[in-house]
């Protein structure tokens, strides 16, 4: 017997112009499927989908002259080329003249400061040049709305930086509206004020990020190395997860004891290497599936 799952099942919002949203789950949740549906690539088997006023299933097309896509995993660009070359092919397929080709290749080479490598080929970029090429050819075209799928994934912490940054300033200065998706909760904090969970193919949660970060991101994981061995008290607000020998593994809950008042209770004086870290952005979102999964959706 063939068993029949539905991917995306009356998911139901709507995206203000210029708004920045975060649109997460974990992997199988619905997010690809929801994000092809809205680009025109899937055709819904139900229900009705608009993005700025065009049915993507009914005028793909056009819709593609209004809107633009990063995939983090996937290239846009062709490698054998120069960024310059990329971005001068991407023109002409969206019919631009080739004057304001150029024009818009000058702007965006400055605010992503790609002039070091707008004539070196693709193939050989670092992985960071490399995706600030792509969002840029996804931008030569002035798209309304800017779709982002893992756009960071696979960089160092100081690029990962840098490409948000770069994204903040597009939202910003060029009112592009962004639709991120993201497992990484730096992406997610730093860029969005909003965020939507799905999961099992059903929104979860729509809210936004002030509330999330309140009400969930409030724990924080410590990894710590002592000089040696050391029995660590009951303190409210620490719970342990792992010790094994002088390595700890803690989680704080930051609502009832500051980070560093909870550095002072395992004797930092005696700490060899430390690390803090977010609880994964996995496990923040099943504990959300679970405390909503019962309650009806808020309209």
């Amino acid at each position: 017997m063939t068993e029949v799952i539905q991917a995306v099942s009356e998911i139901s919002f709507s995206v203000e112009e210029g708004e920045a949203l975060a649109f997460i789950g974990p992997n199988g949740a619905g997010k690809s499927t929801t994000i092809k549906m809205l680009t025109g690539i899937l055709y819904p088997d139900g229900g009705k989908a608009e993005v700025l006023g065009v049915d993507p299933s009914k005028k793909r097309k056009a819709l593609a002259y209004q809107i633009g896509t990063v995939f983090g995993q996937k290239e846009q660009l062709w490698t054998h080329l120069t960024p310059y070359d990329n971005f001068r092919f991407f023109g002409a397929i969206y019919d631009i003249p080739d004057k304001e080709t150029e024009k818009r290749i000058g702007e965006l080479a400055d605010i992503f400061d790609l002039g070091a490598f707008l004539n070196t080929p693709v193939r050989n970029l670092s992985l960071g040049q490399r995706i600030r090429c792509e969002i840029t050819a996804s931008l030569i075209h002035r798209p309304k709305v800017l779709f982002l799928d893992e756009p960071t994934i696979g960089l160092d912490p100081v690029v990962k930086e840098s490409i948000r940054s770069l994204i903040k300033q597009m939202n910003r200065e060029l009112h592009t509206t962004i639709f991120l998706t993201s497992h990484d909760i730096g992406d997610i904090e730093k860029l969005c004020k909003r965020i939507i969970i799905v999961n099992s193919g059903q929104l979860v949660l729509d809210d936004s990020m002030e509330h999330l970060k309140y009400h969930y991101l409030n724990k924080k994981i410590l990894e710590v190395k002592l000089q040696e061995e050391a029995a660590l008290p009951q303190i409210k607000g620490i719970t342990i997860l792992k010790q094994k020998g002088s390595h700890l593994k803690l989680e704080v809950d930051t609502t009832v004891l500051k980070i560093n008042d909870a550095l002072r209770c395992i004797d930092a004086e005696h700490v060899e290497d430390i690390n803090i870290s977010n609880i994964p952005l996995e496990n923040i979102i099943m504990q959300i599936y679970e405390a909503h999964a019962e309650a009806p959706v808020k309209e």
